[in-house]
């Protein structure tokens, strides 16, 4: 049975359900414009907003006007229920003894509202329930309830611009691996303040509407905006499916891609395999096409790799939509389905200048018949997905030599718990240099000790995978950012902490330090995102598509985030935890 697609909601700069956005696609309308309710001061920087109020999605909710909400989780719960109304499944259904897991990709989670409101939490302890929403897990269990799913489980996945469509790949694991009935994947990101001025930072925003793939692009125009879809195993032979996909690293550079676009091209190469399609069976790419000179220079070449000559169209939407970092995997993967049930290919806007480094990009073609598009999705730290979605299941023709072999798994480990943050200097210097120690956060240098030692003792040099599980990310560096933003404003902010501030900052890290081009997953689910992580590693292994992995258990304190702890009455965490695990597979 193939995992089709029975149900989709979005909204986001061009249209607040599927029915506006194709509106907007076939019109060749874009969402991107000046800013109206996010508040910078970079109103030079356009941008892709969602066109309504917080107050207005409440309404559309059913939420109190003074309920204090992410922008984040209001836009995922109503792409949700658009989802589960699209899929005819009503909440009658979830109470028929299936399981429902909803999973989200997100890395700003509820930072709109923890930038509003930093400052005053310090000092009002009446505002600490606040910080209780801020991490992204603690969103998507709030979307969820808003949306009606109160007993789904839930998950989150946060691997910077390719976190939705990881969810996706996630959510089509679990059914084919029987975990799961239905599930609702997808993404949601909202603008905030802290990314903003993030990638700024970097200096890779335009000012102009961005032109993706063109000769003087001259970077991206941030969006915000969800999109989910309803995902079932099915025995019909048509209908949407998501027919193959795959997540490499690039293992290159934390913010930068390879020239030569390996991560990138590993995921689309085993994306086809997967799905038993040649380069010439798909009839449009949806590229990740963000605008920035590295990223449209790096992702031609690696199209190039894969279809030689024989390109078909391609195309990048973010001119329509901006780019939504998180969401954007989930809401271009909606696009796509449009894309395939109205017979058309959407337009590259703001091209217009051939760069020979680059593909050339499509300006929209209506009328054509499609069967397979190849979405792609990239992130930060080279985490690179793909996916193939069809109008018919296909065979696949996915390797299944290691599938049924019985196998033991032995596992190697290493522990550092540190209650003032301290780390045992000789420890540090056997596995990092003085000169990498200087530039690396204590969480980083945690997670690198732990991980580097647990790989020693299982006699592995570099795994075939690397999954992360972290509550809270990088909150020194994230804290560091945030206050200075706050107390010094939006000017001078350092690009070092931003681009170490993701979720997903270790895994990629620990990935181009060992050299690791395999699958590459951050889970950020409070205290059970470990259990996410070693359930994948497990599922990875028993499927044969890994032999060893290394999963890493990676948290940091601070001691503001202490003293929020102590004033909420709550256990207060260690100052510094990093726990690494490898799990091999050995024949027996």
């Amino acid at each position: 049975m193939g995992i089709a697609v029975t149900g989709l909601g979005i909204i986001c700069a061009i249209g607040n359900d599927a029915a506006s956005v194709l509106g907007s696609l076939k019109a060749k309308q874009t969402g991107i414009g000046p800013m109206r309710y996010l508040q910078s001061n970079h109103k030079e920087l356009p941008v892709g907003e969602v066109k309504l109020s917080n107050e207005e999605m409440k309404q559309m909710l059913g939420v109190d006007a003074n309920a204090v909400i992410s922008r984040t989780v209001l836009m995922g719960a109503i792409a949700i229920r658009q989802a589960l109304d699209n899929s005819n499944l009503t909440n009658s259904k979830f109470k028929e003894g299936k399981r429902v897991v909803v999973i989200s990709g997100t890395t700003v989670g509820g930072m709109d509202i923890t930038e509003q409101y930093f400052m005053q939490i310090k000092e009002d302890n009446a505002l600490l329930p606040i910080l209780e929403k801020h991490d992204c897990g603690s969103s998507t269990r709030e979307m969820a309830d808003l949306a009606g799913l109160n007993d789904a489980e839930v998950c989150t996945v946060s691997t910077a611009c390719s976190s939705a469509v990881n969810a996706i790949i996630l959510g089509a694991e679990m059914l084919q691996n029987n975990e799961a009935d239905i599930v609702i994947a997808g993404g949601t990101e909202a603008l905030s303040r802290f990314h903003l001025n993030g990638f700024n930072s970097l200096m890779v925003l335009d000012k102009e509407c961005c032109r993706p793939f063109d000769k003087d692009r001259a970077g991206l125009n941030l969006g915000e905006g969800a999109a989910f879809i309803v995902l079932q195993k099915r025995p019909e032979s048509e209908g949407i499916f998501i027919r193959g996909y795959a997540n490499r690293c690039d293992a290159f550079h934390q913010t930068a891609s390879s020239e030569n676009g390996e991560g990138a091209y590993l995921a689309m190469s085993k994306t086809l395999q997967m799905a038993g399609l040649r380069p010439q069976d798909i009839q449009y790419i949806n590229a990740h096409g963000t605008g920035t000179p590295n990223n449209d220079s790096s992702e031609s070449a690696a199209i190039r790799r894969v279809f030689g000559r024989d390109i078909p169209p391609v195309s990048s939407t973010k001119g329509f939509t901006g780019h939504t970092t998180s969401a954007s995997g989930s809401i271009e993967t909606v696009i796509c389905i449009l894309a395939l049930q109205n017979r058309f290919v959407p337009a590259n806007l703001g091209w217009r200048e051939q760069d020979e480094a680059c593909i050339t990009p499509t300006q929209g073609i209506d009328n054509i018949s499609l069967e397979n598009i190849l979405c792609n999705s990239f992130g930060f730290g080279g985490n690179d997905s793909a996916l193939v979605i069809s109008k018919e299941q296909g065979a696949g023709s996915e390797e299944q030599e290691d599938k049924s072999i019985n196998f033991l798994v032995q596992r190697a480990e290493a522990t550092i718990l540190s209650p003032s943050g301290e780390l045992d200097g000789g420890t540090l210097r056997k596995y990092i240099s003085s000169g990498e120690a200087r530039r690396m956060t204590r969480l980083m240098k945690a997670a690198t000790i732990t991980s580097l030692k647990a790989l020693q003792e299982a006699g592995v040099e570099s795994p075939d995978a690397i999954i992360t599980a972290t509550a809270y990310g990088m909150l020194e560096t994230s804290e560091k950012f945030l206050i200075d933003m706050l107390e010094n404003g939006e000017e001078t902010l350092s690009p070092t902490l931003f681009m170490q501030s993701t979720h997903n900052t270790l895994s990629s890290a620990i990935a181009i330090r060992t050299k690791c081009h395999g699958y590459n997953m951050t889970y950020t689910q409070g205290k059970d995102s470990l259990d996410w992580a070693l359930r994948d590693a497990r599922r990875l292994i028993a499927s044969g598509k890994a032999k060893t992995v290394l999963v890493g258990s990676h948290d940091e304190a601070t001691p503001t985030f202490q003293e929020f702890f102590r004033r909420m009455g709550k256990p207060v965490p260690p100052m510094l935890y990093s726990k690494s695990i490898v799990l091999t597979a050995v024949k027996r």
